[in-house]
């Protein structure tokens, strides 16, 4: 199997990818609120996008621009995809879901973003051609409903629904899902590394004129400790999931990676239960939750293990007797 570009795609390498992004994910919000718990700092959640923003882009800069400078040339029309891609598929998540916690709480927001994979699933099939099966629709519900037991919205009473907190929520599951979908449909056209500098440039360009200039994160970054805080975030949370998920693209289909996604929840929770500082007991619906996103991702790549466990038997059954 060989993706558009013509490398050859390794489906269990696409999952251990978009693991690993929703490994950075969750890492970046337990550091967010590591950063909140020990320091005690007001942080506006708009002035942290915006400085991990600003820092992943240098630092992505710098690594292309000693390293593999092919990979910042771009023809000019490209452009006006790179800045949609960077400002709705990045800097709208962010924003989106931050606007989301404010009017009704993290859970809500988790929630209600991680409705993506219905929404990447409707689009994958009608319009990128991924081929419908049963396991995408189960994995799909199993991801959801394991998200739903591992933020408390079952059982638990973790919600809180308004509804200007309900259209940012679905704002932030849309924007999402854009991120994910525009991600699939330029694997073919742009190493994952240019798409993601250009598409965190613009999104720092975004966050910049949100803030109406660098003021607030001059002034965030101005203390040592949270400028290695963020430094961390822009790196671990930003660099690396972000990267590693447009990788896992160029291996399997979009709906697979976002359902693979959906383990961030699990991660964040399994994180603050083991980390002195944020310790939060998990209950037993918690538990319960992590095995449905754990079954999600093993369901998603059941025709996948199928297949090519048929293909195995096959071969072995065309060798010659004794061999």
């Amino acid at each position: 199997m060989h993706t558009a570009r013509g490398e050859t795609a390794h489906p269990t390498r696409g999952y251990l990818l978009a693991a690993l992004a929703a490994a950075g994910w969750a890492a970046g919000g337990l550091t967010a609120k590591w950063l909140f718990v020990t320091t005690g700092a007001e942080v506006d959640p708009a002035t942290l996008s915006a400085a991990r923003a600003v820092l992943a882009t240098l630092m992505l800069l710098a690594y292309l621009g000693l390293f593999r400078r092919s990979e910042l040339k771009v023809s000019v029309r490209d452009l006006p995809f790179l800045a949609v891609f960077g400002v709705l598929g990045l800097a709208a998540v962010h924003f989106t879901y931050f606007a989301t916690i404010q009017l009704t709480n993290v859970p809500t927001a988790i929630l209600l973003e991680y409705l993506a994979p219905i929404l990447v699933l409707a689009v994958s099939v009608i319009a990128l051609g991924e081929r419908m099966t049963w396991a995408l629709p189960v994995g799909v519900a199993l991801s959801i409903t394991g998200c739903a037991l591992m933020v408390g919205a079952i059982g638990g009473g973790g919600l809180t629904v308004s509804g200007a907190g309900l259209a940012w929520g679905l704002s932030s599951a849309v924007f999402f899902a854009l991120y994910t979908v525009l991600g699939k449909y330029a694997a073919p056209r742009f190493s994952p590394w240019t798409l993601l500098t250009y598409g965190l440039g613009f999104a720092a360009v975004f966050w910049l004129l949100y803030l109406r200039g660098p003021a607030p994160i001059v002034t965030l970054l101005s203390d040592p400790v949270r400028l290695g805080a963020v430094s961390v975030m822009a790196l671990v949370s930003t660099i690396v999931p972000f990267g590693a998920f447009l990788t896992a693209l160029h291996h399997i289909d979009a709906t697979k990676a976002s359902i693979t996604a959906t383990l961030e929840p699990v991660l964040a929770g399994v994180g603050t239960y083991l980390i002195p500082a944020l310790y939060q007991p998990l209950s037993g619906l918690q538990f319960l939750g992590g095995g449905f996103v754990l079954a999600a991702v093993i369901v998603a790549q059941a025709p996948h293990l199928i297949a090519r466990g048929r293909t195995s038997r096959q071969d072995r059954a065309a060798l010659p007797p004794g061999v």
